[in-house]
């Protein structure tokens, strides 16, 4: 990262020396539509993918952490997208969301629908929103995991003396099992940040980018300015200035937290 900011400064092909250009590169972000746009459709990604994670990761394994028929088969089914390589997963969900040859907009014509079939990827409007779902998809049992080992390490004394002082299970979720899970919900919140910061490969095999950039997110379009625009200097320049926003993100939330504590 801190090579990375040092060439943020600099007028850089990727080949020869770089040429220091002070703050340039920075104000041309100020200047790029397009930088603009994929910071947008980040935010789109961010708001709702960490929503659905933190939200249904925490009432599904709340659900498998009780000892139901099948839980044990169902914890594999719901973890096994976590282990499918993330370029696989663009690959599966192009069948399904494609506007040509997508399985979605295939059932809508043929239950003649065909009015419901919508550009799900590869447009400008619901691509972020489609790539949100995918990447909830693919991390909804590995945080789902997480969770359930936190519930594991509540004492069962607790949750005993709480059901014999008469609370319900709402009760017991908001004023017990929160509170006392603060530390595991703070590390799966920082991985969701983090992992929506870097999503790449799904962009990249659902869209490219595309039309016109108009699905770039901040990773991918500092990738196609560093190694397919060879302005590596520029691309550096959105990658420094993704690590940051990241990083205020999360301290964001940490100083919520400890205010909370």
């Amino acid at each position: 990262m801190g090579i990375a900011a040092i060439y943020s400064f600099t007028k850089y092909s990727g080949i020869g020396k770089a040429r220091f250009n002070g703050f340039d590169n920075y104000s041309r972000l100020l200047r790029d539509a397009i930088f603009w746009k994929s910071l947008a459709n980040t935010a789109i990604i961010f708001i709702v993918a960490s929503l659905l994670l933190l939200v249904l990761s925490f009432l599904l394994a709340l659900l498998l952490n009780n000892k139901l028929k099948f839980v044990d088969v169902s914890k594999a089914l719901i973890f096994s997208p976590a282990i499918i390589a993330p370029i696989i997963v663009g690959i599966i969900w192009v069948y399904i969301f494609d506007p040509k040859i997508g399985v979605v907009n295939g059932i809508f014509h043929a239950i003649g629908a065909g009015g419901m079939a919508q550009k799900w990827i590869g447009g400008t409007v619901l691509s972020p929103y489609s790539i949100a779902f995918i990447y909830f998809w693919q991390q909804l049992g590995y945080l789902t995991t997480i969770f359930i080992a936190g519930l594991k390490m509540i004492p069962e004394e607790v949750m005993e003396a709480v059901r014999v002082d008469g609370a319900n299970a709402w009760q017991s979720m908001i004023h017990v099992t929160i509170p006392m899970m603060r530390s595991t919900i703070s590390t799966v919140v920082v991985l969701i940040i983090t992992g929506i910061f870097k999503i790449f490969e799904i962009v990249q095999q659902t869209t490219g980018g595309g039309p016109n950039h108009m699905s770039e997110t901040l990773v991918t379009y500092s990738y196609s300015m560093t190694f397919q625009s060879g302005e590596y200097g520029y691309g550096m320049s959105i990658a420094t200035v993704t690590f940051l926003i990241s990083l205020a993100i999360t301290g964001i939330y940490f100083l919520f937290s400890r205010e909370r504590s």
